[in-house]
Parts: C-alpha cells; sequence; structure tokens
C-alpha cells in the first residue's frame, strides 16, 4: 500500500518516459588490464543522474509532483523544498553525446579507437539505457626523449625529467603527461624561472616505429615560448611594509627607511622591529627566485599572528637578458591585526557528573607587544556550579575562579627562526592561579608556571616540549565528610599529600586528518611527562624541596587513530588508547590530578564519567566518593565508530567502546586503620589490580548517536548500554544491551565535538 502510494508513474506525462539509470559493460581481449578502473572513469560521464530511491519508492520525485498541484498544501511544499527533486526524463539524456565523451575519455587513457554502442531498454512510462564498450589494447610508451638545444634552460628540464615516473610499458595517460608537465614547472620555478608555465610545454607521441600499438615520447618546447620565459631570474631589491594599509598609498607615505640585511624596511612608525622580522624572510638579494622559497616566507609571516594579510609581489625589472638572467623587486606588504582586543565569553555548562551553572570569561590580547611578534593573552574567569542529582549529593555547588596569563613568542628563544623553514616555531610561557571551593568537601587553590616550545616539522608532524612545568596545588578547608573519604582509601590520601609537581614533558603528534582528500587517513599522539627528578638532584635526595613535598613519577600514554572514509562522508573510525603512570623515589602513587580515568562522552560511552574501575572493583559508597575512589595509573581502552550522514548538518554514528583503569602497585595499609576501611581497601587491592584476567575486567558498550555538524562545530548526543560490566559477580557481567538491566541500562551522554 505504501508503495502503491508513493508512486510516479500516474504523474508522468504524455510522451515522456522516466529515465531511471544506465549500465555499463565491458569487451576487452584478455591482456587488456585496468579495465575496472577504465569502467570507473566511464561511469564519472552518466549525466545527469536518475531520480534517488528509497526502499524502492522515488520520494523526491514523488514530493516533487505533488507540490505542482493547485493546492499542495503547506506540507507538501515544505516536504518538495527540503527533499523534492525535478524528474529526470529520457529526453533530458543524449546518449549519442555520452558516447563522444566516453570514446575521448577512453583515447585520454591510451584506448585509442575504442568503440561504443548504445541500447534504450524501455518499459511503459521507465527507461534505462545500456552501453557496451569494446576497450582494444592501449597503446604503452617505449621510448622517452627530450628535445634539447643549447639554452640553459633544457639543463634544467633534464635534470627534472630524470626523476619522472614514466617509464617503458606505461599505458598512455593524458593525466599523467598533464601531472608530469605541472611537476616540472614546479621544479623549474624553484631554479628562478619565474615566468615559465606547464603550458609550454608539449608531449608528442610518434607511432611510426611501431605496428602493436607501442609509441616513442618525446618532450618540447614550444616553438612560440616568450623568451622572457626560457630565463631565470634574480632578486635585486627587496622593500618590507611592516604597518602596510590598503587604504594608504606606498608612495606617498611618509615613513622611515632601515636597510637591514640588504632588505628596506618602510613604515611611518616603527610597528615591528626591521631586525626581529627580517630573521622570518627566508630569500636575500642576489638569490635566485623560488617559488617554494615565498611560499614558506608567506605561511612563515600569516603564523605571526599579528598580521590579517601577507602579499609578497614580485616585479620584473627592464632587462635585455644579455647574460641569460633578469632581475626582480620583492614587494612584502603586510597588513596588522588590531592591536589590542578583548573578549568576553557567557557559558551554560553542563557536566556528566550532574553539576551546571553559569559562567564568565574575559580575555584580554595584546599582540605585538614587544614590536617582535609576541602575542600577551591576560584571561580571569569565574563559574558557579550545583549538582542536579538528587539523593544524598543533592545540593552540592562549587564556585571557580581563576587568572592566567600566556605569553607567546614565534621563535625558539633563545634560537635563531631561520632554522626551522616549515612553519613557525613558538615560545610559550605561562603563569596562572585557580581556586575551587567544593561545598561540604573542600577548597582547592593551585599555581602553575611551564615554559616550552611548539613547533611544525612538516605538514602532518607535530611536536610540544616543556622543560620546565611546575605545579602546586594546596588542599584547605576540608569537611569531617572528605576526611572520611580520604581515611577510606590511602591510595588517594596519598595522592592528595604530594602536590608540589615539577618536571618536563613532551608531545609528539602525527595527524594525517590536515589532507582532507586522504581516504584513510591516520593520526598518533603520544605524551611523555616525567616529574621530581631535577627536584631530587638539586635537593642532594631529599624528599623535599622549598619546604615541600614533591611528587616523582614516569608517566606515558598513546593514541592511535586510523580513519576509512568513503562515498559521501561515511567513515569507519578505529582508536587504540594505552597510558602508564609509575610513582617511584619520592611518591608511591601518582598524584591524583595525573591519575587515569575511564567512562563517559569521550571514553566509553555505556558508563558514567569517572564509574569504571579499578579493574572490577566498584565503590560502595555516594557518588561524591567513588568520583575519588575509582582511579589507576593504567589505562587501556578501543573504539570503533561509524560515522554516515543522514540530511544536511545532521550526522549519525554507530558505536562500540570497551575499557577500564587498573591498579600495578599495591601500597601498604597504614598500621591503626580501622577494620572497615581496612576491609575496603583489601578490597580495592584485590580488585583493582591489573592480571591475566584484564580482557574480563572490561567495561564494553554500544550504542548510537547523532551530531549536528555545522562548519567543524559539532553538537553530539550519543546513547549507549552495557555490554559487559566489569563490577558485577563473574559469570553474571555480560547482558544484552538495551534490554537487560534496570536503571543503569541506558546511558545519554551530551558533549561537543566529536569523540575522537
Amino acid at each position: 500500500m505504501v508503495l502503491n502510494s508513493c508512486g510516479v508513474k500516474k504523474f508522468i506525462p504524455e510522451g515522456e518516459t522516466l529515465y531511471t539509470g544506465s549500465e555499463i559493460s565491458t569487451k576487452s581481449d584478455d591482456d587488456v588490464k585496468d579495465i575496472k578502473k577504465a569502467k570507473q572513469e566511464l561511469q564519472t560521464l552518466l549525466r545527469p543522474e536518475p531520480n534517488s530511491t528509497v526502499l524502492g519508492m522515488r520520494l523526491g520525485l514523488y514530493y516533487h509532483y505533488k507540490a505542482q498541484k493547485k493546492k499542495p498544501g503547506f506540507l507538501n511544499k515544505w516536504l518538495n523544498k527540503k527533499f523534492g527533486e525535478k524528474p529526470v526524463y529520457l529526453s533530458d539524456i543524449n546518449p549519442q553525446r555520452i558516447e563522444e565523451l566516453m570514446a575521448n575519455r577512453l583515447d585520454n587513457q591510451g584506448y585509442f579507437y575504442s568503440n561504443i554502442d548504445s541500447k534504450i531498454d524501455s518499459t511503459l512510462k521507465y527507461t534505462s539505457i545500456d552501453y557496451t564498450v569494446e576497450l582494444p589494447k592501449p597503446y604503452t610508451m617505449e621510448t622517452l626523449k627530450l628535445d634539447t638545444d643549447s639554452l640553459l634552460i633544457y639543463n634544467k628540464i633534464e635534470k627534472a625529467l630524470a626523476e619522472t615516473e614514466l617509464k617503458t610499458g606505461d599505458r598512455f595517460d593524458l593525466d599523467v603527461l598533464k601531472f608530469e608537465r605541472e611537476r616540472i614547472d614546479r621544479e623549474l620555478k624553484q631554479q628562478g624561472y619565474y615566468n615559465f608555465n606547464p603550458d609550454f610545454l608539449i608531449f608528442e607521441a610518434d607511432t611510426n616505429r611501431y605496428d602493436n600499438r607501442k609509441f616513442d615520447m618525446f618532450l618540447k618546447l614550444k616553438k612560440r615560448t616568450p623568451k622572457k620565459s626560457l630565463i631565470h631570474y634574480i632578486i635585486d631589491s627587496i622593500t618590507v611594509y611592516p604597518n602596510y594599509s590598503i587604504e594608504r598609498d606606498t608612495a606617498a607615505m611618509k615613513s622611515e627607511i632601515e636597510n637591514v640585511k640588504g632588505m628596506y624596511f618602510v613604515q611611518e612608525e616603527e610597528y615591528f622591529k626591521p631586525e626581529k622580522l627580517a630573521p622570518y624572510i627566508l630569500f636575500e638579494k642576489g638569490q635566485t627566485y623560488n617559488a617554494e622559497i615565498a611560499r614558506l616566507t608567506s605561511n612563515r609571516l600569516s603564523a605571526l599572528g599579528s598580521y590579517k594579510y601577507v602579499n609578497i609581489r614580485f616585479n620584473e625589472n627592464d632587462t635585455t637578458a644579455l647574460d641569460g638572467s633578469g632581475s626582480l623587486n620583492a614587494d612584502i606588504f603586510l597588513s596588522p591585526l588590531t592591536k589590542r582586543s578583548i573578549r568576553t565569553e557567557l557559558q551554560a555548562v553542563t557536566k556528566s557528573n550532574g553539576f551546571a551553572g553559569p559562567g564568565i570569561a574575559v580575555t584580554y590580547s595584546n599582540r605585538n607587544l614587544f614590536k617582535s611578534g609576541e602575542t600577551l593573552s591576560i584571561t580571569g574567569n569565574f563559574a558557579y556550579e550545583a549538582q542536579l542529582a538528587g539523593g544524598k549529593d543533592s545540593g552540592l555547588n562549587s564556585i571557580a575562579g581563576g587568572l592566567k596569563a600566556d605569553l607567546i613568542i614565534p621563535r625558539l628563544v633563545p634560537f635563531s627562526p631561520s632554522r626551522f623553514k616549515y612553519a613557525v616555531p613558538k615560545t610559550k610561557i605561562s603563569l596562572g592561579g585557580d581556586i575551587l571551593n567544593r561545598s561540604k568537601l573542600y577548597t582547592l587553590t593551585s599555581f602553575n608556571t611551564s615554559f616550552g616550545y611548539t613547533w611544525n616539522a612538516n605538514r602532518f608532524v607535530f611536536h610540544e616540549l616543556n622543560p620546565i612545568s611546575v605545579t602546586y596545588v594546596n588542599l584547605s578547608n576540608t569537611t569531617e565528610e572528605f576526611d572520611a573519604i580520604l581515611d577510606n582509601n590511602p591510595f588517594l590520601s596519598r595522592s592528595f599529600e604530594q602536590q608540589f609537581i615539577a618536571g618536563l614533558n613532551y608531545t609528539f603528534t602525527y595527524n594525517e586528518l590536515v589532507d582532507e582528500n586522504k581516504t584513510r587517513p591516520l593520526y598518533f599522539s603520544t605524551s611523555l611527562d616525567i616529574a621530581g627528578n631535577t627536584l631530587n638532584l638539586l635537593s642532594g635526595g631529599k624528599n623535599t624541596a622549598f619546604g615541600l613535598e614533591y611528587a616523582q613519577y614516569a608517566k606515558i600514554d598513546g593514541d592511535l587513530r586510523y580513519y576509512l572514509k568513503w562515498g559521501k562522508e561515511q567513515a569507519l573510525v578505529s582508536r587504540v588508547y594505552a597510558g602508564l603512570g609509575i610513582p617511584y623515589g619520592n611518591s608511591s602513587t601518582l598524584p591524583f590530578v595525573k591519575q587515569f580515568f575511564s567512562g563517559g562522552p569521550y571514553s566509553v560511552r555505556a558508563f558514567q564519567i569517572r564509574s569504571l574501575g579499578p579493574g572490577s572493583f566498584q565503590s560502595g559508597g555516594t557518588a561524591t566518593s567513588s568520583f575519588f575512589d575509582q582511579s589507576g595509573n593504567l589505562r587501556l581502552e578501543a573504539n570503533l565508530e561509524y560515522r554516515f550522514p543522514i540530511w544536511a548538518y545532521l550526522k549519525g554514528a554507530l558505536f562500540a567502546d570497551a575499557g577500564n583503569v587498573w591498579l600495578t602497585d599495591a601500597i601498604k595499609i597504614p598500621e591503626g586503620t580501622s577494620e572497615e576501611n581496612r576491609e575496603f581497601n583489601e578490597q580495592l587491592l584485590q580488585q583493582g589490580q591489573f592480571g591475566s584476567d584484564w580482557t574480563k575486567e572490561l567495561g564494553i558498550g554500544v550504542g548510537f548517536g547523532l551530531r549536528v555538524d555545522i562548519q567543524s562545530f559539532v553538537i553530539r548526543f550519543d546513547l549507549a548500554s552495557p555490554l559487559q560490566i566489569p563490577y558485577l559477580p563473574k559469570g553474571e557481567r555480560v547482558r544484552t544491551p538495551f534490554f537487560d538491566g534496570g536503571s543503569d541500562n541506558l546511558i545519554f551522554n551530551f558533549a561537543i565535538g566529536y569523540p575522537f
């Protein structure tokens, strides 16, 4: 009944038949290769595409027809606007033209003198077209030669041609030849040939020597190539305008001109110190023009953070080119960003632990602070959150405030920026303080400072090194309730004792996601965090420094992701994460802020945030106490997610997650511990240890989600359900998702951004 009611046959006008698509079949000799690739190329020529179908129904076309009625109604108008499709009739198709396009495409791929026939298969009101393609043996290259003469440019072309990927036996392919011309052009532009163009090169195929579909390939320069395109150019002068405005004429500017390293800096008043700006310009007076160096220079100047526009213009000088070269004047126009700005953010925050409330953040920025590209940012924030959950945890609230200052210097202090040609390395100095007052629990005051470097080694590789990283956390105003939580858990108590953390950390990231054309991009990130060694050396092995007990540990983690993309915005994403922290020397546990947690919208989504582990342990206390109890120094996770489009900005996902945290070291239970607390800690030690049965202690869940993705801003809704619950008794841990279980069977996650 549904199929009949949504049928479009009755709407098709007299004399028209609906085009339902085309099929391509191929015939060829046994020695013809790459038939599948050739067929895929021909498939792209089948235009226009027929009307889409859903379960055999042409809904888009149906909505279009319904909207053409005299009184279509609001619903039909809306459906047509959102999903409607205009009909594609046989009269819209030109089979003869498509045959010509196919023949041309096959010629471009070396299948000369192919034969193409089409047959119309028509029934009442519906028509399809079948194309039969006879593929002959393709023409293959036997030799590749360059026609030369005495001009210097021929030597350059010959050297570039030596690196070609064209080989004897390769099938004739016009696209490959075009790419080869462009590659040679790029090589020449890096050797001074400013006016060269790939269209000046021509490939000619000669089949006269062969009768078995082979040819000799000759590369030539076109006869009418302009003379100025055959000479290389030298940079004669460099003029920089560090404070350029489009509204002003540079010739009319009453400016100071300063000569630094052979470059002229023109600015009415000093906006950027010339001696600090000069190292970011990679070409010099007297050098041969290089298009790649010019591009890198433009990228480096843009990355300073002080300019909104960077424009490098090369102008030819009048020259007779008697010495076989020309000269260029380079003008660099730099348009500054607004020097000072204030940004205010009003926030409404909801968290997976049930806290929600408003917040405000104010940021002051000063770009080019010391006239050398430095950026100073000062941010103050304030937030109030209340616990919305019922039961024992209701009525909890927290007040948080902080002040942070960041100074970013666009070079590695004290190193020269010229050592890094791909991108501008940066030095970052940070200083900040925060205070958190959580009612009925504690007040936490923290201070942190760091000094470090960030740089891109290439398009995919990013490094971050902080040789100095210091954090001090002071726990005060603890309540009896929180003291009881600490007394109950020596792991937690010890992790709060050592809150002076000083060390270094390093992060390496390899990210192929920046290349949107990659169908199988890889992402890998690893971090190393080491603390306490320098303090231990300076203090002569004592367990205090500056009167404070400091932490000693080493922590490493790795995050590996593999993306398999196909079709229209479809992807299968797999992720593996592992992290391990080892306390030593002055410490028996990791500081609380450095421990691992599992569960939540960016982890195993079938469990609430920080509700998994360690191991098969489950805290018997309130949600507040379990928030602190369930942590570990080892974390393992794996995720698999299938992403697909639904409509416009709405995307869907199906996913499976697995993971947990564990303990790898035991802590001696202090003497004098009450029998109740001793029993709790023995249970934690027994159930939380990592062992051979770790796979049976994984929290595993599955689910589905909806994402609103608007230009990379993503609002995410995920609904998940557990498949394996590690803290249940053995033999009862596996259950049917979405059907078995009680109130914890469905876990809803709301988050910003993709989980990975």
